[in-house]
């Protein structure tokens, strides 16, 4: 039988993005609104770096209001299962009031161990073909999202995106090439599985291409407060109903 009732606001674990060119400020624009979120409390919050230890450059940065997080470098292999370790490691580090942050999410899918290379892998094998193979490397890719999106505490994921360069006209009138993003690396529909999905342009400007919250139209810098307006928004519901299923 269908139980139909009626919606109810609960309180809720924010699912953001962050995705952008080289040198937007994707990991510090993560760190601040990680910052907002927790309350400026930086002891609830562990970076996982696939990015060769650049994360670890921010720690204690006063100069750009950062404090000490945690931090677990993530190396290759880049395959969901190692992923999953991470990130169950930084959620027990943090608490259900914490944030974590994976920076960046692009390497599951495109680099050593991930999915694509999964993907390859599977339809090398005796009757498997490059079509077929998508059935279990899709199930592998969806198992893996649904698992990050479902953690208990707030995630901040960040996503390179493909890079090109168009001409514009700058202030002197001459035409000048300048660094665009394109789609993020990762699976082409990943945006819709988050609340909150920021590009950042080279100029550092976040905009917002999903929102369920209150940010539609933004365009604007990210920045500590910004994190806290969110924290307070997410608070604003009654407490979850717990699933006796789910321990």
């Amino acid at each position: 039988m269908v139980e139909v009732t009626r919606a109810t606001r609960e309180k809720s674990k924010l699912r953001i993005a962050l995705a952008g060119v080289s040198g937007g400020g994707k990991t510090l624009g993560a760190l601040l609104l990680a910052s907002g979120l927790t309350g400026g409390d930086f002891s609830k919050v562990c970076l996982i770096d696939t990015e060769h230890r650049r994360g670890e450059l921010y720690a204690n940065r006063t100069d750009l209001g950062v404090g000490e997080f945690w931090y677990i470098e993530l190396k290759a292999p880049y395959s969901p299962e190692h992923y999953k370790e991470c990130v169950d490691a930084a959620v027990k580090q943090v608490g259900p009031d914490g944030v974590v942050i994976v920076d960046s999410l692009s390497h599951a899918w495109s680099n050593v161990g991930g999915v694509l290379e999964i993907k390859a892998d599977i339809a090398a094998k005796p009757g498997k073909n490059s079509y077929t193979a998508w059935d279990e490397a899709g199930r592998i890719q969806n198992d893996f999202i649904n698992y990050l999106l479902s953690v208990n505490c707030h995630t901040i994921c960040t996503l390179r995106v493909k890079q090109d360069y168009v001409l514009t006209e700058n202030d002197r009138g001459k035409q000048v090439p300048v660094k665009v993003g394109l789609a993020p690396v990762q699976r082409d529909d990943v945006e819709y599985e988050f609340d909150i999905m920021f590009t950042i342009g080279r100029d550092h400007i976040a905009t917002t291409s999903k929102d369920v919250t209150f940010l539609d139209g933004f365009g604007a810098i990210i920045t500590s407060d910004l994190g806290k307006q969110l924290a307070e928004w997410a608070n604003d519901g009654k407490e979850p109903t717990r699933c006796e299923e789910c321990g």
